[in-house]
């Protein structure tokens, strides 16, 4: 793999991690697209390392005061939230561990990828817009925790965006958006770190050449500016411009497999 290519594929993962857009998409399209070698599916699972250091460092505050608290139980609303967290992680583990071998293989195909970008566009729109939101971060419950985290289980499709259906999951069960992305952002650390050790056993010497770091630090510097833009534009903004994008995407994905054959 190129320089320039391993620094493409961390930018497109750290965009694509925090941005409801998909980065396992993007990660599967753009060697596609410009008929590059495919780094494989450790490369992409290293990628996300990078965006772990993003969530830690963005938010290493509120992980020491939940890590304190939830020490103590769940008697403050950070410790419930932090076993809330712990909770609703052990469904996209159970089940990736299931889903591993379609991740890298079936569900890569560029025409499945192009239309669930679509269909979870919509989904993302309806559940967006059509839902009252009230609930703030540590409104939310065992109940609603657990739905986030079976919903983040789908994210091994790429297309989907782990960002965006457990975001998604939340708005339909009332969150209001900037709880919904922190809940998400904390959410994604625990998944993250787990697929990172598994990808890490796979490594060999050779694999951690100057391409391989370069594309790692990128998503992780990446991964943090999209933290911090994706919290101050949803203060004030919907997320009609990812779905819109999704949808123009997803498209354009369809017709050229269609063409390709």
């Amino acid at each position: 793999m190129e320089l320039y290519q391993a620094i493409a594929m961390g930018i497109v993962q750290g965009l694509g991690e925090f941005l409801p857009i998909s980065s396992s998409a993007h990660l599967v399209l753009l060697p596609w697209l410009f008929g590059w070698d495919t780094p494989g599916l450790v490369f992409d699972v290293a990628l996300h390392l990078g965006t772990l250091v993003a969530v830690g460092v963005y938010f290493w505050r509120d992980w020491l005061v939940l890590l304190n608290e939830g020490r103590r139980g769940v008697r403050t609303k950070e410790g419930r939230l932090f076993w809330f967290l712990v909770a609703a992680t052990i469904p996209g583990a159970v089940i990736g561990y299931f889903l591993e071998d379609l991740a890298a293989t079936v569900f890569r195909a560029p025409l499945l990828v192009g239309t669930l970008l679509m269909v979870m566009g919509l989904v993302l729109y309806g559940a967006d817009h059509y839902f009252r939101r009230e609930k703030k971060l540590y409104d939310l419950g065992l109940k609603e925790s657990m739905v986030i985290g079976v919903s983040q289980a789908l994210a091994m499709i790429p297309g989907v965006s782990r960002s965006g259906i457990t975001m998604a999951a939340a708005r339909a069960q009332g969150v209001e958006r900037e709880s919904a992305a922190r809940f998400s952002f904390l959410l994604s650390a625990p998944i993250i770190f787990g697929a990172g050790v598994v990808a890490m056993a796979n490594l060999s010497p050779g694999d951690l050449d100057l391409a391989f770091v370069s594309g790692v630090i990128t998503s992780g510097i990446v991964g943090f500016l999209a933290i911090k833009f994706m919290l101050a534009y949803i203060a004030r903004h919907n997320f009609n411009i990812f779905v819109w994008y999704r949808l123009a995407l997803g498209a354009t994905v369809i017709v050229i497999a269609l063409v390709r054959g």
